[in-house]
């Protein structure tokens, strides 16, 4: 650390004892080509610094390195562990000023194992491997090692894809104390599986350590998580596979099951995932409502009704209870297939799930049900709508009277704007003019023109196509009724 600290640019890698370097990563740039400046958050941009530590960073950001200790002596701030933490996490784009403020530091008062651990981060994720190994020795010394500090080298190593020293540490962590456990190997597959399309160098690091270290729940969900962002679905269920043979059916690996059934729709492989959930239910092992959720939305965009009613079926019979969002999605799909008795299922199924109907479900339904010109179930669900203050959406009250007219319901497409009219719903345009069209089809030439009359009183567009409609529709009744359209017409006229 202390050569890091006067001079960052010709620290040489030198790793723990007794591990061999290849002769590709003997030399290294302490910071990569491929990093950006000023990469990590820092207190220019941190919404809420203290005073203190603002101080510190102003230097450590503009001063000589050479006169950094100097300059934080004359501040006069002894700094708290909690300060030292703060600066060093806003201080990774500056690690040899971080490094100087660290010594500084541990000379006014007792560094914690926090702070160590957040400069081995620092120095790790700059890649400055060889300081990095210097403060895990002194932390060593001063028994502040946790399996906190070697995760953090495993991820510094993968980030930097050097994977093969990655595993090295792995290698070394006896001789520092730490006990290679299935929480290590985890810590490093997770920290290679992070990394794009790396989870065959974990599978490589699992294949040779499982006998000696027996895999858990957590390590095979690491590795189908792998496969899952790499969308290799033929690895997933060999991974899946082993899981089961190895450690069998456990009911609290659902993040395990989640992933892989997520993997498996993901590859549209939606069969597949339905039979694995049949055979998962068998053993009472469920993923949870997050694969679920996912599986619903895919089959939404395919429009894949006959699958999803099929999936939704076994959540439900799981025990799972689906949220409003995931019932609207469902009721959407089955609307969008006019599967409208099955709509009504769900409508009827969702108070009993703790899932209220809210105006997007009635309206997906209502407008199901006058796609399919469904004359009297539109009507009787029009005044359930009403009654449960979820009303049509103004574009579907203007289809709903469109589809009455030509139902021979006019009744029905009056109440719809009169209810409109009455409850002020905007826009009225569409609907004014769907109306207007239904009574000029009908030849009801006078409560065409009250109705007109009043739609222009309340500056209401007709549109011109449609008054091409009532001029024909007037105009076959003789010269009273070009009369009543042209004195009709100058009024249009006046409001256009």
């Amino acid at each position: 650390m202390e050569a890091m600290a006067g001079s960052p640019r010709n620290s040489r890698l030198r790793y723990p004892p007794k591990i061999i370097q290849s002769k590709t990563s003997r030399h290294s740039s302490p910071i990569p080509k491929s990093h950006k400046p000023n990469q990590f958050p820092s207190h220019f941009e941190a919404p809420e610094v203290s005073s203190s530590a603002r101080t510190i960073c102003d230097i450590l950001t503009r001063a000589s390195p050479n006169d950094i200790e100097s300059l934080l002596s004359s501040t006069g701030i002894k700094p708290s562990a909690d300060t030292v933490h703060e600066v060093l996490k806003l201080s990774y784009n500056y690690p040899s000023s971080a490094v100087k403020f660290f010594r500084w530091a541990g000379q006014q008062t007792k560094r914690t194992a926090h702070a160590w651990n957040l400069m081995v981060d620092l120095l790790g994720k700059n890649q400055l491997f060889e300081p990095m190994w210097d403060a895990i020795r002194t932390m060593k010394q001063e028994g502040a090692l946790s399996m906190s500090t070697f995760a953090s080298v495993f991820e510094s190593y993968c980030m930097a894809s050097r994977f093969n020293e990655a595993v090295m540490s792995f290698d070394v962590m006896d001789r520092y104390g730490m006990q290679q456990d299935v929480v290590a190997v985890n810590s490093l597959l997770s920290a290679m599986c992070r990394e794009d399309n790396q989870t065959s160098k974990a599978m490589e690091f699992f294949e040779k350590i499982k006998e000696k270290i027996p895999p858990d729940g957590d390590t095979f969900c690491i590795l189908l998580e792998g496969w899952d962002k790499e969308g290799n679905v033929a690895k997933a269920k060999t991974a899946f596979d082993e899981m089961i043979v190895r450690i069998g059916w456990i009911p609290t690996n659902v993040s395990a099951y989640d992933t892989f059934l997520t993997t498996l729709v993901r590859g549209l492989q939606i069969d597949e995932a339905i039979n694995f959930l049949k055979v998962m239910k068998e053993h009472n092992c469920l993923p949870s409502m997050k694969f679920f959720s996912e599986a619903l939305h895919i089959l939404t965009k395919q429009n894949d009704v006959a699958r999803a009613i099929h999936i939704w079926n076994i959540m439900v019979s799981g025990g799972l209870m689906p949220t409003l969002i995931m019932y609207n999605a469902m009721i959407g799909l089955v609307c969008n297939n006019n599967e409208i008795g099955h709509a009504f299922q769900l409508l009827d199924e969702m108070v009993l799930h703790g899932a209220f109907p809210d105006s997007l479900t009635y309206n997906m339904i209502f407008e199901c049900l006058v796609k399919n010109k469904k004359v009297r179930q539109t009507d009787r669900f029009f005044t359930e709508m009403i009654k449960n203050e979820c009303p049509p959406r103004h574009s579907n009250c203007a289809a709903a009277i469109t589809m009455f007219f030509d139902c021979d319901d006019p009744e029905a497409a009056n109440e719809i704007w009169c209810y409109m009219l009455d409850n002020h719903v905007k826009p009225l345009d569409e609907s004014a003019n769907a109306l207007l069209l239904g009574l000029c089809s009908l030849d009801r030439l006078s409560e065409l023109r009250r109705s007109a009359e009043d739609m222009l009183y309340r500056r209401v567009t007709i549109y011109e196509s449609t008054m091409r409609k009532l001029k024909d529709a007037f105009y076959r009744e003789g010269r009273s009724g070009r009369d009543r359209y042209d004195i009709l017409y100058q009024r249009w006229r006046a409001r256009s």
